[in-house]
């Protein structure tokens, strides 16, 4: 099961040649995750705050394959590839209508709040298995 979020480009979102600067594509699919995972019912200012854990970034792999420009309407889709006891693996494209933008493969894992690895909580592991097993039928 896939999740999308629409965004409009700004300006601000791009750089001297009008297209949107590289970096930014990382905060597009950064706001894209964060709503993906609000949308499973996962709080994550409360699992830090009962849990002392937090999700992070742990690779990015990224391709550039086409350009958007200012005031483009993109949707970024999410799609959960892969979940372990403490990683998860997504993709995360940035599509103009039809048109593929940007991809990129994203995995997170957990941390303690001393940024040790720890285990994604039980029951936010059987929110993720449910969509990561929607997503291979």
């Amino acid at each position: 099961m896939s999740h999308r979020f629409g965004l409009r480009v700004y300006y601000e979102d791009t750089d001297l040649a009008g297209i949107v600067y590289y970096a930014n594509y990382l905060k597009f699919i950064e706001r894209a995750r964060s709503e993906w995972v609000r949308g499973l019912g996962v709080d994550q200012a409360a699992l830090k705050a009962d849990h002392g854990i937090v999700f992070a970034v742990r690779r990015v792999e990224a391709d550039y394959l086409s350009p958007a420009r200012f005031d483009d309407l993109l949707e970024v889709e999410t799609t959960l590839q892969a979940l372990s006891g403490a990683r998860i693996v997504l993709r995360q494209e940035a599509l103009r209508g039809t048109d593929r933008l940007f991809t990129a493969a994203v995995t997170l894992v957990c941390l303690s709040e001393m940024g040790a690895p720890v285990r994604i909580p039980a029951d936010i592991r059987r929110v993720l298995s449910v969509t990561v097993e929607t997503s291979r039928r």
